[in-house]
């Protein structure tokens, strides 16, 4: 059965199919996007969880950083450290481990590549029943508190489907930071919402720091009890 994963800029929308799930828990990291050499080998990674690697950016560019115009021929812009024989190694490791190619997202210089659907709700409202996950990128919402955070998911549980809609974060970048991010999924909870899965960009910056949100972030999932 064909599996079909598209990634935007703003809302990233996953389908999977004859995904194997590990009690329901779901950890994404985008990887490989920010030209820092890294490998998914040193990244902790739970039995308990179905851990997804988004390798950043499969672009509407030729291998120079030409723009095709959208004519659909995608060439590779993760780090070359990234290697098939890398992601196989990773997946024999870790039966739990999936490896996605994120379609466009990114820009070079002034050139923006093709996003694969407009208007951005369009995915979900025409093919919601194939649709296992939605990742908006809360981080490009400027909040920078739990409360804030709070609000803006429920925005978005309003526009996407509740259940399928992951929290997200970006280590040393936009939005909320640090610990406030455990508050805000605390509050999620608190408020009625399952978090059963994250989305972190990424660990090529989590690198510096031991990988400290991979490993708060599965332990706060296999903590969780909403399954």
């Amino acid at each position: 059965m064909i599996r079909l994963h598209i990634f935007l800029l703003q809302v990233a929308v996953i389908t999977l199919s004859m995904l194997q799930i590990c009690d329901g828990k779901v950890m994404m990291e985008y990887i490989g996007a920010t030209g820092t050499p890294i490998t998914s080998d040193p990244v902790p990674i739970e039995d308990g969880i179905d851990f997804h690697f988004i390798l950043g950016f499969a672009i509407d560019a030729d291998p120079s950083g030409k723009t095709q115009n959208g004519i659909g021929t995608f060439s590779p812009y993760w780090v070359d450290t990234l290697t098939p024989a890398s992601v196989a190694a990773i997946k024999a490791k870790h039966s739990n481990v999936k490896a996605l190619a994120s379609l466009s997202g990114w820009s070079l210089g002034q050139k923006l590549p093709m996003h694969p659907f407009t208007p951005l709700l369009y995915p979900i409202s025409n093919y919601g029943s194939v649709i296992d996950y939605v990742n908006h990128q809360f981080y490009t919402d400027k909040v920078g508190t739990p409360k804030g955070y709070l609000e803006a998911f429920r925005l978005r549980a309003e526009q996407f489907d509740r259940n399928k809609l992951l929290p997200s974060y970006e280590v040393n970048g936009r939005g909320i930071q640090g610990d406030a991010f455990f508050e805000a999924l605390d509050l999620l909870k608190e408020n009625g919402f399952e978090v059963n899965g994250e989305m972190i960009f990424s660990a090529d910056a989590s690198s510096t720091n031991n990988y400290y949100y991979e490993r708060k972030s599965q332990a706060f999932l296999l903590n969780s009890t909403s399954v």
